[in-house]
């Protein structure tokens, strides 16, 4: 399988989705755009390596690894985003240290973040793209950016509904409603709302 480029085009908070961020993600040899969901904390990460400029008073997480893989000569060579199930991104950090090569999963925000630090690459597989990728439709009419990022609000709406739908759709009643109380417990009504529909729907 071939490996395609990409470079991240932008971060795009979602108006409809609370607490939701699209990571856009654009192909260096094409047009088509990959747009991954992330939370807000890997959202502001991402957006502070991407800022050479801000510097936070203390190290965040993603900071703090690589201060500790510099200090133990351990180099993240590239990203790779490797599978797409049920909207979920899979991803690999492609690590070296004393010219061993190491392999380490990482959620793909997580992923991202790192290899802004270490100036990495990021890849994913033609097949991938070929699935989850799309064109930003441009209206010569309206400003591009704003085109972008209405349709990217729309794209992370939907992107989200799908993710939801796929996960909990084979769930039983028991167990979403175990689920219900968990989201319940932590505040997130959100998704409490959004489980209590689907077991109405039952």
């Amino acid at each position: 399988m071939s490996l395609v480029r990409l470079n991240i085009k932008g971060i795009s908070y979602s108006q409809t989705q609370n607490g939701a961020y699209a990571l856009i993600l654009n192909e260096v040899d094409g047009d088509r755009k990959l747009p991954i969901v992330i939370g807000a904390f890997e959202a502001q990460s991402i957006a502070i390596a991407l800022e050479k400029e801000i510097r936070p008073p203390r190290p965040l997480t993603h900071d703090l690894f690589k201060n500790f893989a510099d200090r133990f000569d351990v180099v993240v060579k590239q990203v790779i985003i490797h599978k797409l199930v049920d909207g979920v991104f899979y991803s690999s950090l492609i690590c070296e240290r004393d010219k061993i090569e190491e392999i380490i999963d990482a959620r793909t925000s997580d992923a991202i973040a790192l290899a802004l630090r270490f100036q990495a690459p990021i890849f994913t597989y033609k097949n991938i793209l070929d699935k989850a990728g799309i064109y930003l439709k441009v209206n010569p009419k309206k400003d591009q950016e704003q085109e972008d990022s209405i349709l990217v609000d729309d794209l992370v709406a939907e992107e989200l509904e799908s993710a939801f739908q796929e996960t909990y759709k084979g769930k039983s009643l028991e167990e979403l409603n175990t689920l219900l109380d968990e989201a319940v417990a932590n505040e997130d009504y959100e998704v409490a709302a959004k489980i209590r529909d689907e077991i109405s729907k039952r």
